[in-house]
């Protein structure tokens, strides 16, 4: 499993290659021009394969995020799990990366996404889990929970966020 978390997390004193060879060739003693070869491919995936020699502060928030997503996926994790991964980026970027999630998904890159945003959860996902008041409320396949809730507290979750538009 890898983890890209709600903060990017990027050293700042590395490049974005760096930054996405860095794990894989300390931790895990691959090789460092096959692990390169690899971060090339997936910074190129993530629309950012241009920015291989900048660093972390010379990005938006947005390509920051879409580099720790590349790092996350250097380690060939079978699982990727994505923690609010928009929350901390203006509305202005959060499409960059959501087009992003969206993307691996097509891949068919087993994820477990926790995310507010609704709408997206809502296209992108095959399962849900709805979670409030510290505990799993539902799970079910996306249509069920939106269209079809069964417990109280997703019903009245649903019929909130329905006025507002998903």
């Amino acid at each position: 499993m890898a983890i890209v978390f709600q903060q990017y997390n990027l050293f700042g004193n590395m490049t974005v290659l760096r930054n996405v060879t860095v794990a894989p060739t300390t931790i895990k003693k691959r090789d460092r021009k096959a692990v390169e070869e690899k971060a090339k491919e997936l910074l190129d995936r993530v629309g950012l394969g241009d920015k291989l020699h900048v660093y972390p502060d010379q990005l938006s928030g947005g390509q920051q995020q879409r580099v720790a997503i590349a790092r996350a996926l250097c380690l060939e994790p079978e699982i990727l799990l994505l923690d609010e991964v928009t929350s901390a980026l203006d509305p202005e970027r959060v499409s960059e990366v959501l087009d992003t999630i969206c993307l691996l998904a097509n891949d068919n890159i087993a994820m477990l996404i926790v995310s507010h945003e609704m709408s997206f959860v809502r296209d992108v996902s095959h399962r849900v889990a709805f979670m409030a008041d510290g505990r799993v409320q539902e799970i079910g396949a996306s249509e069920q929970i939106f269209d079809h809730p069964q417990s109280d507290r997703a019903c009245d979750f649903v019929g909130r966020i329905s006025r507002v538009g998903i």
